[in-house]
């Protein structure tokens, strides 16, 4: 029958058989006495070119005198470097090719002598963070698939294996090796994990893997360990303690064939997570900005192109009424210009404003002042602007409301929705503007023009949106985007009620006098 420490050995020694790592053993005078299969691939000697041979050779020569003395301090003070512990180092192939590597050290003692542990990893080259753990995935099951039953040793040379492995195994970088029983008990665990939670391998053998679970992942996990003791490897993720873990397990088969236990390696992938959901929200806002663009660029070209197709053919027409005398048609063609230019104008206005606020150039500068004043002269400066017949009506409470606000980005605010009053209702209507002061200052704007369809309410305040039943009127979509960013800046909020060809209530709420605001 096999023993428990044969049992071991066979798992370390297929672990470190079949490992992504290299790993080397070394004496104290950095003679090599023992290597993995993925030395070979990584520095292209076999084992028995290495074995035997001064820890120098896989160093490029002018780190070799340098390595003598760092070999010197470590036989002097051993101390355990990890993986990743930002030191990256050169080595040296069999075809004298240098490659970047990250080295991790340890030591233990055996017949009165010590011996020094490495693993080695490649790191020349680094791929996405999503890709690399498939591979590794794929790597790992394959290796463990294939792992080999080399158990006639000798008992003295079974007890020192086991050090060996027992050492590397402890150095498993960020994740843990477990073998559980038929009930999910610990066999064996080691790895650098442990260390991270505050545990050892003494205090988890002989324990229930699944009681150091949380509750709700317990049915998942218990349910696909299960899968494996029916003779299927399998390969998941669970998140525990707000981290991530990739589980890979595999049936361990006694010499009858019976499968009694499991190895399961698992991985704290957190990180490798974190990449992915970053990956993902750069390919998402890039698909944003790419929408934009195309929005941008067919909204542009059909705003501009009126305007000034407007300017040319009325300019072509003034120069004849200029010779026939037509002053009225002359006068009529004039402010088709100018209300082309300032159509113009305001495209290029709000392009400019968004793009200051995306930038943060925008900044609200708090300042006391009369709004009603503010108030009387935007309706006279937006009554020039209305359509024939159209009154502004400004309704207040009171003669003066005084305020601490952004002058500038409260003007901004009411210009917009006034205007957008009188671009989108009818000649011989009325725009009520009314403010109102309680607990905060209300500023409430009222037209009777088209209406927004309630299929497209939700998209009002979107970059470049504009309703179905506007787009035969002049505008570029930012105007109500940039009002709300502007109102929050101040701390306030922007709201609307709106029927279809009954017309629209804009509402802007702000605080009287703001003690903080955001940039």
């Amino acid at each position: 029958m096999t023993s428990l420490s044969e049992i071991q050995y066979n798992i370390l020694h297929a672990l470190i058989e079949t490992a992504a790592e290299g790993y080397l053993v070394t004496d104290e005078k950095g003679t090599i006495i023992f290597s993995n299969s993925q030395i070979e691939s990584l520095f292209g000697y076999t084992k028995k070119e290495v074995i035997g041979q001064n820890i120098d050779i896989l160093l490029p020569k002018e780190y070799r005198n340098k390595h003598k003395e760092h070999r010197k301090e470590f036989n002097q003070n051993p101390k355990k470097r990890n993986m990743g512990a930002n030191i990256d180092l050169w080595a040296l192939k069999k075809d004298q090719t240098k490659f970047r590597v990250q080295v991790s050290l340890n030591h233990y003692h055996s017949q009165g002598k010590m011996f020094i542990l490495a693993l080695v990893s490649d790191i020349t080259e680094r791929v996405e963070a999503a890709i690399k753990i498939n591979i590794l995935n794929q790597e790992l099951e394959e290796k463990v698939e294939h792992r080999t039953k080399e158990l006639d040793k000798a008992l003295e040379a079974i007890k020192e294996s086991q050090l060996l492995y027992s050492a590397i195994a402890r150095n498993f970088p960020k994740g843990t090796i477990n073998v559980f029983d038929t009930d999910l008990n610990y066999i064996f665990v080691e790895g650098q994990e442990l260390f991270r939670y505050g545990v050892t391998s003494k205090m988890l053998v002989g324990t229930n893997y699944l009681e150091r679970l949380a509750p709700e992942i317990r049915p998942q996990i218990e349910k696909n360990l299960k899968k494996v003791f029916k003779g299927k490897s399998i390969s998941f993720e669970v998140e525990h303690k707000k981290n991530y873990y990739l589980l890979n397990a595999v049936p361990l088969a006694d010499s009858n064939g019976k499968i009694k236990q499991i190895l399961v390696v698992e991985k704290n992938v957190t990180q490798e997570k974190k990449s992915e959901e970053e990956i993902k929200k750069m390919l998402e806002k890039e698909i944003q900005l790419n929408e934009l663009k195309s929005r941008f660029v067919s909204m542009a070209s059909h705003e501009f192109r009126t305007p000034l197709s407007t300017i040319l053919s009325s300019t072509t027409l003034i120069e004849k009424y200029d010779e026939n005398g037509e002053h009225e048609k002359k006068k009529k063609h004039l402010y088709r210009i100018r209300s082309s230019v300032n159509n113009l104008t305001g495209i290029l206005n709000d392009f400019l404003s968004l793009d200051k606020i995306e930038e943060g150039k925008v900044t609200c500068t708090p300042s006391e002042f009369d709004l009603i004043s503010i108030c009387k002269e935007l309706k006279e400066e937006m009554q020039a602007l209305a359509k024939q017949n159209q009154v502004i009506n400004c309704s207040f409470q009171t003669e003066t409301i005084v305020v601490q606000l952004d002058k500038q980005l409260l003007k901004n605010i009411m210009i917009n929705l006034i205007s957008n009053a009188i671009k989108y209702s009818p000649e011989n209507s009325t725009i009520h503007i009314k403010i109102e002061i309680e607990n905060n200052l209300t500023i409430h704007v009222t037209d009777s023009g088209i209406g927004i369809p309630e299929s497209e309410q939700k998209h009002l305040f979107e970059r470049f949106f504009r309703a179905k039943n506007s787009t035969n009127i002049q505008g570029t979509g930012l105007g109500l985007h940039i009002v709300k960013k502007y109102a929050e800046m101040m701390n306030g909020t922007v709201t609307f009620n709106s029927k279809e060809n009954e017309g629209t209530t804009f509402t802007v709420t702000l605080p009287i006098n703001i003690n903080s605001y955001a940039n």
